[in-house]
C-alpha cells in the first residue's frame, strides 16, 4: 500500500526515510508540539515551500530546464485567490474563483512560454523566463487597482476559516481548535496529496521521458520523442502547481504583495532548497525546505544565544553577532553543497547503496 501511494518511489535508505517520516510527523503535530504563532507560521511556510520546490524540481530536477519565471505562477495564485475575496468577499465561492481563474491564467501564461522559449537554448530560455517575470512583477505593482500595488491586498476567508471559529472551547493539547488550526490542515492535506500527486507524475512513463530529455534531448528526439511538446507540458505542470502553492500562501496570509509571492529572492530561496535537498528527488524539496526556513527563522535566535554567552570577547562577539545571520546562513549553504553535492537525499541514497 505504502508503495503504491508513493509509486514505488521508495525513500531506499533508512536514515532517509526515518528523516522524512520525522519532518512529516512533526509538521503534522506542530499545532499541538510547538504551541505559538511563530511555530505555526514557520511550519506553514515549511508546508507551502516543499509543494513550491516540488513543482520547480519537476523543471529543474527531472526535465533540466531552469526557468526563472516560476515565482510569477506562484504569485499568480496568490493574487488570484486575494483579488477574488477583495472583491466577492469571504467566500467559498470567491476562493474557488480565485484559484480557478489563477491555474486558467497559468495555464496559458505556461503554455505560451514553452511553446515559444524552449526551442531556444537552455541559457537563453532562462534569460527569457527572467524577463517575462520582471515584467510581470512590475505590472502587478502598477495595477494598483486590482492588486493594491506596492501595498498589497489585505482580505478575509470564509468564516470557517477564520481565527474566530472557535470549535471546541477548551485548548485540545495546548492547541486551539479554532479557524485557524482548520487552514493549517487544510494547507497540510493539500499539500501532501498534491506533493503525491508530482511523485505519481515523475514516476509515471511521461516522467521516464522528462528524464531522457534532461540526460540527453538529442537522443530522445532521435528515438521519437517530441522533447518542445515534453518541455512544455512539464513547464505547464510545474506552473500549475506553483500556481497552487501560491493560493495556499494567501489563504493562511489572508494578504498578497509583490514581496511576498512575486520577489526574486523568492526564486534565489527555492534555487538553494532544490539544491539543499537534492535535485530529481522529490523527497529532497520536504527535507531542503525543512532545513532551510528553520535557520532562515531561528537561526539568528540561535545566535542571540550565543552571542550573549560569548559577550565581552572581541572579535568572536562579533562574528556571531545576530545581525550577521545571513553571512552564516551563506556559510551553512556553503558547506551543504560540499558535504552534499547531490543534495542530503542523494548523499543518503548513495550511502544506502554502498555495499556492506
Amino acid at each position: 500500500m505504502l508503495n503504491r501511494l508513493l509509486s514505488h518511489d521508495l525513500p531506499r535508505n533508512r536514515w532517509l526515510a526515518l528523516l522524512l517520516v520525522v519532518m512529516l510527523l512533526g509538521l503534522a503535530l506542530t499545532p499541538f508540539l510547538f504551541p505559538g504563532t511563530k511555530a505555526l507560521n514557520v511550519a506553514a511556510k515549511i508546508i507551502v515551500f516543499t509543494l513550491l520546490v516540488a513543482s520547480y524540481d519537476l523543471l529543474l530536477g527531472y526535465t533540466g530546464i531552469v526557468s526563472f519565471a516560476h515565482t510569477m505562477f506562484f504569485g499568480i495564485g496568490a493574487y488570484g485567490v486575494a483579488i477574488a475575496s477583495t472583491r466577492m468577499g469571504p467566500s467559498w465561492g470567491a476562493l474557488a474563483l480565485g484559484v480557478g481563474g489563477a491555474l486558467l491564467l497559468s495555464l496559458v501564461l505556461s503554455l505560451v512560454i514553452g511553446l515559444f522559449s524552449l526551442r531556444v537554448k537552455a541559457i537563453f530560455f532562462a534569460m527569457i523566463t527572467l524577463a517575462v517575470a520582471a515584467a510581470f512583477s512590475t505590472l502587478a505593482s502598477q495595477l494598483s487597482d486590482w492588486t493594491g500595488g506596492e501595498d498589497g491586498l489585505n482580505f478575509k476567508v470564509p468564516e470557517a476559516l477564520q481565527p474566530g471559529s472557535q470549535y471546541l472551547e477548551d485548548p485540545l493539547w495546548g492547541a486551539s481548535i479554532d479557524g485557524r488550526l482548520l487552514t493549517y490542515y487544510l494547507l497540510f492535506v493539500t499539500a501532501v496529496v498534491l506533493v503525491l500527486a508530482l511523485l505519481r507524475i515523475v514516476n509515471s512513463p511521461f516522467g521516464r521521458v522528462l528524464q531522457a530529455i534532461r540526460e540527453n534531448d538529442f537522443r530522445a528526439e532521435a528515438i521519437g520523442y517530441r522533447t518542445v511538446i515534453y518541455r512544455t507540458l512539464s513547464n505547464v505542470l510545474a506552473a500549475l502547481f506553483a500556481c497552487l502553492a501560491g493560493a495556499l500562501l494567501a489563504i493562511w496570509l489572508r494578504y498578497n504583495g509583490p514581496d511576498t509571492s512575486l520577489s526574486f529572492e523568492i526564486m534565489l530561496d527555492i534555487l538553494l532548497i532544490v539544491v539543499i535537498g537534492g535535485m530529481g528527488t522529490m523527497y529532497g524539496a520536504l527535507i531542503g525546505s525543512v532545513l532551510f526556513v528553520l535557520a532562515q527563522s531561528y537561526l539568528q535566535n540561535l545566535m542571540s544565544l550565543g552571542a550573549s554567552a560569548v559577550e565581552g570577547v572581541p572579535l568572536l562577539s562579533q562574528l556571531i553577532s545576530p545581525e550577521r545571520w545571513l553571512l552564516w546562513l551563506g556559510v551553512l549553504f556553503v558547506l551543504a553543497v560540499y558535504h552534499f553535492p547531490s543534495g542530503v537525499v542523494g548523499r543518503l541514497r548513495a550511502s544506502g547503496r554502498r555495499p556492506g
